[in-house]
């Protein structure tokens, strides 16, 4: 009875010191919780955000892709209209092969995807009985696409497609066409070129390899800015691209919006040639959601294809991703460190203050094990207490950065939890160690008697 008096006199006395050191825990644990928990969330959070600026893969005919390799001739992938040739294309993929897309192993990390078809063509905005030299252009980008366009998987899923969630950053003054009509939007420079509004009529002219001359009248349904070239283009539905230019069911392009896994070298000697993987290598690398193994199942489902990654986009990914991490880590390493000295200095502090109760329990019997084993379970029961309270706190910080940064919640993963659990032990065990070593060199008579 007399040994649970001293504790509880013990603690009436240190009230506020205790208080502090459960505070200084629970700070800690607020900071690493809330830190770790945005790090092993982060990287599907940025993935998601920069992944509305655009495509990440791009598909193309495989004799297009070498050309490109060799002379270097590709455009922007998230500008279609971009590039600079100005001749159409002479090598093509099949439309209905496109929804193969969404039966790849990773097909729920696409989260949408659009086929293009890219041809020239004449321009007049005039009436046909009014000939108007302001309202005529040659050689017009089109554009041929999907826009918000519906697909039944064999699956028995749905999906929708197109160009209405890969251009979310565009500004659209008016509204999107409807897939499989005579509708389409016009870019900001050159619907000023033609002094075309929304709801205005244009005529397209093309020249199929034929020699037929095909004509397409189209209903502006809205002007867009994309800030970039592609303000000079056109974008109407695919199928009625297909029909002006006498190509059916032929897309030369089809950008594709994927989740992925930043790369790390596993990822690199991958994409330089898979055949160089061993067995345990292709089995992780095709089980993961690289860009580059993405591409390489979209290739299996494509025939006569080549995806290739967005080299700066996947590029800025990692980066992003790897600097916002360890900016996190660090403030949670900087957290624990700030915590380790302000615990060990309170305890320095508690036992020069109870240097006189230590000196009692050591002389009417306690041993030094005993009186350090009842330091360590005081502050092992205070730094609890405030670790629980940090852990429940840092979880709602973390959904506070996550709405603020992301505009989504941050899923808590139970590894988090255990980490934190794990580092404060450890950070209140050497904080707690030095601090009772003195403990040991109590000498009880030289105490009792202020010396």
């Amino acid at each position: 009875m007399f040994f649970f008096r001293m504790i509880f006199r013990s603690f009436s006395r240190q009230f506020k010191r205790r208080l502090l050191i459960a505070v200084t825990v629970c700070l800690s644990a607020t900071v690493s919780v809330a830190m770790l928990g945005v790090v092993f969330d982060v990287g599907d959070k940025l993935n998601a955000e920069l992944s509305t600026y655009g495509s990440n893969i791009t598909v193309q005919p495989k004799a297009d892709a070498v050309v490109n390799d060799l002379y270097n001739t590709g455009g922007d992938a998230n500008s279609s209209a971009s590039g600079t040739s100005e001749s159409d294309p002479t090598t093509f993929l099949k439309e209905s092969d496109a929804p193969k897309i969404k039966t790849i192993f990773w097909a729920f990390n696409i989260t949408n995807f659009a086929p293009e078809l890219n041809i020239h063509a004449d321009v007049n905005c005039a009436s046909e009985s009014v000939d108007s030299s302001s309202c005529k252009a040659s050689g017009v980008p089109i554009v041929g696409t999907w826009f918000a366009k519906t697909l039944h998987m064999d699956s028995g899923e749905s999906t929708v497609a197109g160009m209405n969630g890969m251009r979310s950053w565009w500004k659209l003054d008016g509204s999107w066409p409807k897939d499989d009509s005579a509708q389409g939007l016009i870019g900001t420079t050159l619907a000023s070129k033609l002094g075309v509004t929304k709801g205005d009529t244009v005529t397209l002219y093309k020249t199929t390899a034929d020699g037929s001359r095909n004509k397409q009248r189209i209903t502006i349904t809205g002007i867009y800015d994309s800030g970039d070239s592609d303000n000079n283009a056109m974008y109407i539905p695919s199928s009625t691209a297909q029909v002006l230019a006498n190509l059916p069911d032929s897309i030369d392009k089809i950008e594709v919006k994927a989740l992925t896994t930043p790369d790390n070298d596993l990822a690199r000697k991958a994409s330089k040639n898979p055949n160089a993987l061993t067995q345990d290598e292709w089995e992780t690398w095709y089980c993961t959601a690289y860009p580059s193994s993405i591409a390489y199942q979209i290739e299996e489902v494509i025939p006569g294809s080549v995806a290739k990654q967005v080299r700066q986009v996947a590029a800025l990914q990692g980066d992003v991703l790897q600097k916002t991490q360890a900016v996190m880590v660090l403030m949670t390493v900087l957290s624990l460190v700030a915590a380790a000295i302000a615990v060990a200095n309170l305890m320095a502090a508690s036992i020069g203050e109870r240097g006189s109760e230590l000196a009692l329990l050591k002389a009417i019997g306690a041993t030094d094990g005993a009186v350090s084993r009842l330091m360590f379970a005081e502050t092992a029961v205070i730094s609890l207490v405030g670790a629980i309270v940090g852990a429940l706190l840092g979880s709602g910080v973390a959904q506070i950065v996550g709405h603020v940064v992301f505009g989504s919640g941050i899923t808590m993963r139970p590894m988090v939890f255990v980490l934190v659990f794990v580092l404060l032990t450890l950070t209140v065990l050497i904080a707690s160690f030095s601090s009772i070593r003195s403990i040991l060199g109590l000498k009880p008579a030289e105490v009792l008697h202020g010396r």
